[in-house]
């Protein structure tokens, strides 16, 4: 039996980071939800503040046989601007910021080798600002930020925001993406 195992990322808009990581094959489930900030149980008006200190980030269940964390994170980076401090396209806040929260020494040490390799190799004009720290706490987001693509997938934002982001992933790392 395979140890299902959990990631975190915020990557702006959890709509969108949400549809990306749903794509994959080997991710069992993704949760939309807040994390890194201090309140708790934060719902969406109080995130969307900025005075929580948390952000939009997804809780990713994946099959570690099926896809690893090491794929997880190249995909982190390539689907949204990690030099963006606070903002991701149209939305700004710090509730958008980049941000990778691990969940043990293991992917700590796998997503700041990954930083630090994208650093040295000078693959983003700017300096990246993703910020990596360890997950306190989670919160689920309300349920009708749940599986917002799927459900709403004729609506202009996900037509012009999530779909380039989907259309770039397929094309880049079409391996790891579930035909459809």
């Amino acid at each position: 039996m395979t140890m299902i195992q959990k990631a975190y990322f915020g990557g702006g808009c959890f709509w969108c980071t949400e549809a990306v990581f749903q794509s994959l094959k080997g991710v069992v489930k993704v949760t939309p939800g807040y994390a890194g900030g201090l309140s708790k149980n934060p719902n969406y008006l109080e995130v969307s503040s900025g005075e929580t200190g948390h952000a939009e980030v997804v809780e990713v269940k994946f099959d570690p046989k099926a896809i690893n964390y090491d794929n997880l994170l190249t995909v982190f980076w390539n689907v949204h601007n990690p030099t963006s401090l606070n903002r991701q396209g149209n939305d700004i806040g710090s509730e958008y910021r980049s941000l990778i929260l691990y969940v043990d020494d293991v992917q700590k040490v796998k997503a700041l080798r990954s930083l630090a390799r994208l650093r040295l190799e000078k693959q983003y004009n700017g300096n990246i600002v993703t910020e990596i720290k360890k997950l306190v706490t989670f919160y689920e987001a309300e349920s009708y930020h749940k599986d917002y693509y799927r459900k709403h997938q004729d609506e202009p934002y996900c037509q012009i925001i999530i779909n380039p982001k989907l259309d770039k992933l397929k094309k880049q790392f079409s391996r790891l993406v579930n035909a459809e």
